[in-house]
């Protein structure tokens, strides 16, 4: 079910809104509609990926564990090749 919000506009924005749903042939609900959820999947996105790295750098800090840069680097370079490499091993 659908809950009813309200959001202030100004004058600006609510012009830009209407014209981009003329263009579109959409309602301007529409348009706020498909921004909102667009914004909330993105923003959901990094906290997910922010939370992901805070937990690798703990991971990192109580174990010593890493993969070097380089072997990265050298590993990706394989990739697509005929001796593509096997991903790289953790180390202390």
């Amino acid at each position: 079910m659908a809950a009813v919000k309200s959001i202030k506009l100004d004058d600006d924005l609510k012009n830009r809104v209407e014209s981009l749903a003329d263009a579109k042939r959409r309602s301007a609900h529409w348009i706020m509609r498909e921004a909102i959820a667009e914004y909330v999947e993105r923003e959901e996105q990094r906290e997910t990926l922010r939370r992901d790295i805070l937990k690798a750098w703990e991971e990192y800090r109580d174990t010593g564990l890493h993969v070097p840069a380089a072997d990265v680097d050298t590993w990706l370079e394989s990739w697509g090749t005929e001796n593509e490499k096997p991903a790289p091993a953790c180390r202390r």
